[in-house]
């Protein structure tokens, strides 16, 4: 039976590449992969967009529909089951370098900035025969920041009644930090703070920062903040000086 088409998705191959698939997967593998791209995907959630998520459905679709389950071509030197390298929102935003266990032998792996997830670092003479190894990066969440895609997410605690009144609000961000003024009520519940996200990198743009506003109690006030930021510049040291 030949398996209806979707006008969103061209391939099978495209299929499992949208569900973030970089090679053969089936039963609890796939399902596993498709929640995890539609629950990242869903509009209401952060770095959420509707065509995405329309799309991710169809995959899932076309790939139900397909049997047997295709296997995604391998590139030329590429391993068909690489190992994945997971590293900090940090280390994505200001590249390093992290070690990699490849079987008995522990690698020394540099991390150029602006790395995003799904992209592949290049192992030379890591694979087998000594062919060069493409392995994909995989950015987790890490000290209150994740990413999705070009941008950075995080959440900042607000007393609610800077949020219901509004004011003048200081994030402290990885870049330092970055003042906003809340206009009350009508605030939206998350701020963009342009440049902040994961640098430009080859043809992927600077991102973006999103930072969810959250209403909590143990947030310091204004004058509360004013005055822990005092006492963080004026240390006695300083006066002694």
């Amino acid at each position: 039976m030949r398996a209806r088409s979707h006008p969103e998705i061209a391939s099978a191959t495209e299929a499992y590449v949208l569900l973030g698939l970089t090679g053969r997967a089936e039963g609890p593998a796939l399902t596993a992969a498709f929640r995890a791209a539609v629950k990242a995907a869903r509009p209401d959630a952060p770095g959420g967009d509707e065509a995405r998520f329309r799309r991710v459905i169809a995959a899932w679709r076309l790939i139900q529909q397909t049997a047997p389950t295709p296997a995604l071509p391998a590139p030329v030197g590429r391993s068909p089951t690489p190992p994945t390298i997971a590293i900090s929102p940090d280390l994505a935003l200001n590249g390093g370098r992290v070690e990699v266990r490849l079987a008995a032998r522990r690698l020394s792996v540099s991390i150029p900035a602006g790395m995003r997830t799904g992209e592949h670092l290049r192992l030379r003479g890591a694979g087998p025969d000594g062919a060069d190894l493409f392995v994909p990066v995989l950015i987790r969440g890490a000290d209150g920041l994740r990413a999705v895609g070009d941008d950075l997410y995080m959440t900042c605690p607000v007393p609610a009644r800077l949020l219901e009144d509004g004011g003048r609000l200081e994030i402290e961000t990885h870049a330092g930090p970055r003042s906003a003024w809340l206009v009350g009520a009508c605030q939206p519940p998350r701020l963009r703070l342009k440049g902040l996200g994961l640098p430009a990198r080859g043809q992927r743009p600077q991102g973006h920062l999103f930072v969810t506003l959250e209403a909590s109690c143990d947030a310091p006030s204004p004058a509360e903040d004013l005055l822990i930021r005092f006492t963080r510049v004026w240390t006695p040291d300083r006066l002694a000086a």
